[in-house]
């Protein structure tokens, strides 16, 4: 005899108008049981409905991200050109190599007086622009797109340009021994005492509109009352900056730091496009060392180390920077 079911029957899936029930009426009929049963059939058949949707995107990252880092680490431990169909494997050799090479060292060195520089910069430019052109200054707009262009133009075309700007016979000497400042004169990018902080003076010169826009979104949103309040008070200009912009937008002062520094850690265009990590290795970087590996060297083994290297590093930073940002507001 077929045995007709009924709310209470075991191993039964509910009815539709037990399914939409609430918790509360599940709870009433069959106990708390049954409704924490029922709430998590609909929040299943929720996370089941989306999954379609994320799916290709899952794919994706994991075919194109986790899959090349995966198979990136497997070729850090062999002794490969990137042709030779027979690669020999080393193990963790060229991890133990890499800790041996002056030329690493020396562009980690070069990359994170890179970061502190070039963010400092940044930092301190952006929110200045930020906070001038919040106030009431005419062709405000012009401003705006001014302080922005440098972050559109390409590398490609910037870097001939500063290239020939810095020369010995470019225009910043010219200007200097026309203004009778001469003695100031000299091959900027040509000897290795100027030539990272030039890179680093035209990476500040290319993204501070960046800074500039994420500051100037964040200054928007402070009430103003909070200011007008302040200003009654007899807070000046500077009162006002320190104890309530700066404040305001620390946590965009947070986002430019982890993108400053993944952007330092994977620094190739500007150094290479003017000269190729010169002179002597003074603008080498971890990107331009790891290039330099693969292209003109074929030691694809180890360039693979360097880049796995590169992703600790990176992961390091932005874990330090976000748990500092974390640490500071539950202080606060």
């Amino acid at each position: 005899m077929d045995v007709i079911s009924s709310p209470s029957a075991p191993g039964r899936h509910p009815t539709a108008a037990q399914a939409e029930m609430s918790p509360e009426e599940g709870a009433a009929r069959g106990g708390p049981r049954r409704g924490l049963r029922l709430r998590r059939v609909r929040e299943g058949v929720k996370a089941a409905s989306g999954l379609p949707w994320i799916l290709p995107a899952l794919l994706l990252c994991v075919g194109l991200i986790y899959y090349c880092i995966g198979y990136t680490g497997y070729i850090s431990s062999l002794n490969w050109d990137g042709i030779s169909p027979n690669p020999a494997s080393v193990g963790f050799g060229n991890y133990t190599a890499i800790f041996h090479d002056p030329l690493f060292w020396g562009a980690l060195e070069h990359t994170g007086i890179f970061f502190a520089g070039t963010f400092v910069a940044q930092t301190a430019l952006g929110l200045i622009f930020a906070v001038l052109l919040h106030s009431k200054v005419r062709l405000a707009g012009l401003y705006k797109v001014i302080v922005f262009v440098p972050v559109v133009i390409a590398p490609a075309i910037m870097a001939p340009v500063f290239r020939e700007m810095l020369s010995p016979t470019g225009q910043v000497d010219q200007v200097l021994r026309h203004i009778g400042l001469g003695m100031l004169a000299q091959p900027w990018i040509g000897q290795t005492s100027t030539a990272l902080p030039s890179i680093m003076a035209i990476t500040v010169w290319e993204w501070t509109g960046f800074s500039f826009v994420l500051y100037y979104a964040a200054i928007s949103q402070i009430d103003e009352s909070v200011v007008e309040a302040a200003r009654l008070d007899g807070a000046g200009n500077l009162t006002v900056i320190r104890r309530i912009v700066w404040p305001s937008v620390a946590g965009t002062t947070v986002a430019l730091g982890t993108l400053s520094a993944i952007g330092a850690l994977k620094t190739f265009d500007i150094p290479w496009l003017i000269n190729q990590a010169g002179p002597d290795y003074a603008t080498n970087f971890l990107g331009t060392y790891i290039y330099q590996m693969v292209i003109q060297l074929d030691h694809v083994g180890y360039a693979a180390a360097l880049s796995i290297l590169l992703l600790f590093v990176a992961v390091v930073f932005g874990v330090v920077l976000q748990s500092g940002w974390r640490n500071r507001k539950v202080m606060q």
